[in-house]
């Protein structure tokens, strides 16, 4: 626990999960001066925006911070002619927030390599990593610019995977996490692991720090993962609710108000298996059994998510929750950070 406290530079061993699209500077500040290790998500983000979100973080806290990047798993599609096809089969959630279906972009996602430029120039105290392992030149680079690197397992064979590669911290994520499952040796669905079985087979698998996330909210989830051996643990939906977040109030209200067995596994809004509410969209869009790979239909459906977000239209957006939204009480970031250090043995 120290050893990861002063691997980050860190008061409190609570990390900020990261949000793709979610992440605010207000809610990774909050964080970091609160004595944890804020988070960002930079997921379809270019280099520009990294640069520009790096410098407000940056000038938000002068305490460390963490943010967030998709690696490549090889099987993301380009755009192609049957962008039309699954554009179409999304017709009706475009007229209901009032867009016309949308044409084919240039590209999904900006390249990883622009992305990186961008992190290397930053130099951003750590950053995470999701759906693989970062190469020896990605380690390598990270260690000349003094960036602290994360990866995310899933299962024991990844952790170890991450840890080989040389990895500072892994984290371990059991199925009840809210939004996507981040596994990359086996598919997701052949990936669930429960938070309280992962942890122990994780800290036992590798000799580097292991923060505990899935199902954590409240005091109670995170001394049982200090119980499990990890270091530190990952909080998301207990954060995402509250007011510093960047999501809906819509948004909100759904993680106060979905019980644990409400929420599903689905690749309904972005072509990959993420856990969230199955509200109208996810169900209308499961029934039609029309459903783009991963990137084309996160793109698809972002476009009219974005809007149905500023019209708080919850039904049509992407509430992405784990099976603790239920604990999920506090509404500031503060609330949230001082309920879960009330967890942390020896810091009361």
């Amino acid at each position: 626990m120290s050893d990861l406290r002063r691997l980050f530079g860190i008061e409190h061993p609570i990390v900020l999960g990261p949000f793709g699209g979610l992440s605010s500077v207000a809610l990774t500040a909050a964080v970091s001066d609160a004595g944890g290790l804020g988070g960002f998500g930079l997921y379809g983000f270019d280099g520009a925006r990294i640069r520009s979100t790096v410098a407000a973080l940056r000038e938000a806290t002068a305490r460390p911070f963490a943010v967030n990047i998709w690696l490549p798993t090889g099987d993301e599609v380009e755009p192609n002619a049957q962008h039309a096809v699954f554009a179409q089969a999304l017709q009706p959630f475009y007229e209901a927030v009032g867009l016309d279906v949308p044409g084919r972009p240039d590209q999904y996602l900006p390249s990883l390599d622009e992305q990186l430029d961008a992190i290397w120039e930053s130099a951003p105290p750590v950053l995470s990593v999701v759906f693989g392992v970062p190469t020896d030149e990605m380690i390598d680079e990270a260690r000349r610019r003094g960036i602290r690197v994360v990866g995310t397992a899933t299962t024991v064979a990844e952790a170890v995977a991450l840890a080989e590669a040389g990895v500072d911290a892994v984290v371990a994520t059991g199925l009840e996490a809210g939004g996507h499952r981040v596994s990359f040796l086996r598919p997701a669905e052949d990936s669930l692991i429960g938070t309280l079985a992962l942890v122990p087979q994780v800290v036992d698998a590798v000799d580097v720090p292991v923060i505990a996330a899935g199902g954590i909210a409240d005091r109670r989830g995170v001394a049982a993962a200090f119980a499990l051996g990890a270091s530190a643990v990952q909080v998301g939906t207990a954060f995402l609710a509250t007011a510093e977040s960047a999501t809906t109030d819509a948004h909100r209200e759904a993680i106060h108000s979905t019980a644990a067995d409400e929420t599903v596994l689905t690749r309904a809004m972005s072509g990959r298996l993420a856990r969230g509410a199955r509200n109208r969209a996810v169900r209308a869009i499961e029934a039609s059994g029309t459903i783009a790979p991963f990137p084309m239909q996160n793109w698809l459906t972002g476009r009219f998510r974005a809007v149905a977000n500023d019209q708080g239209l919850g039904e049509l957006q992407s509430l992405w929750m784990g099976q603790g939204a239920p604990l999920a009480h506090a509404r500031t970031a503060s609330e949230a950070f001082a309920e879960l250090r009330a967890g942390v043995p020896g810091e009361n």
